[in-house]
């Protein structure tokens, strides 16, 4: 399960990051490709720029919930082996002693 979420969040996060660069930051974008003012609304390009932009929006909300799904299924203690690094390292690291004190010397 946690597999599968982690490859949705990456899969949606490519995809967010073309849909970005295809779009133009001053509102050309795709449907600047076929610009003329008379075109863009008999051919249906500015429908072009929407669609962009609800699939934009759409990829963003979609990563936002797998995050915030794939953060409550570890939360509910359903890790399976899932465990940091640093635990890891920490549970198999042993405290050097401390050395002895020095003798006071008068």
């Amino acid at each position: 399960m946690f597999t599968l979420l982690i490859s949705l969040i990456v899969l949606f996060s490519a995809l967010l990051i073309i849909l970005i660069l295809v779009q133009n930051p001053k509102g050309g974008g795709i449907s600047g490709e076929f610009s003329s003012s008379g075109a863009t609304q008999m051919f249906g390009v500015q429908k072009t720029g929407d669609l962009v932009e609800q699939l934009t929006w759409g990829f963003s909300i979609a990563i936002l919930v797998l995050v915030l799904v794939t953060n409550f299924t570890l939360s509910s203690g359903n890790t399976e082996g899932i465990q940091s690094i640093n635990v890891e390292k920490a549970s198999t690291k042993t405290l050097p002693t401390a050395p002895a004190p020095a003798p006071a010397t008068k």
